[in-house]
């Protein structure tokens, strides 16, 4: 009993000096929370808190604070590669941000940069086209509002066509279905 009890105290006490190591949270979870969600964010829209906990995750040596930069130098590489419009120069930045990733001794940015380096040119002319994948992500959105929508319905058939009455954002439909679609 009295070694469940030091076990306990043991962690208790080591997670006390984690977060009174951490300066700035003297052990406020609300403040991890907001480095957490600080990571998410673009730095630009950061509250004044979480400015605080990202320059101390930039000093720290935790994997998040590496993954964080990785994040931010990918960025930084894809702006840059739509701002100067360049194949070359964005091949150049792409290969030295694939270099740092693959050194990195985080696992999935490793895999990340493994299958970047695979589809290589398709990337960079992706980058200096401006391309991105919000138009997917955002029909990906409306199937799943119909998938929402059509779970009452009994057959797939059903959810078909509600998802193509979602997605074709007709216009001529009238506001209640229970009048006619165009006046005569």
């Amino acid at each position: 009993m009295a070694k469940s009890w030091e076990k306990l105290y043991r962690k208790t006490a080591k997670n006390e000096r984690f977060i009174n190591g951490l300066g700035i949270f003297q052990g406020r979870r609300k403040t991890l929370r907001q480095l957490l969600w600080g990571m998410r964010r673009n730095p630009s829209s950061w509250s004044a808190r979480q400015i605080q906990a990202m320059h101390w995750l930039q000093r720290s040596t935790l994997k998040s604070a590496r993954a964080w930069r990785l994040k931010m130098a990918l960025r930084e590489v894809y702006a840059r590669a739509t701002a100067h419009n360049s194949i070359e120069q964005a091949a150049s930045d792409l290969r030295a941000w694939l270099s740092w990733a693959r050194r990195c001794r985080l696992e999935p940015f490793k895999k990340l940069a493994a299958t970047l380096k695979e589809r290589f040119d398709a990337v960079v002319r992706g980058m200096v086209d401006h391309r991105s994948n919000a138009f997917v992500e955002a029909m990906n959105g409306l199937l799943q509002q119909a998938k929402r929508a059509a779970r009452g319905f009994r057959t797939s058939q059903n959810f078909i066509a509600i998802a193509y009455l979602r997605m074709s954002k007709l216009k001529h439909l009238p506001a209640s279905p229970f009048a006619p679609a165009m006046p005569q």
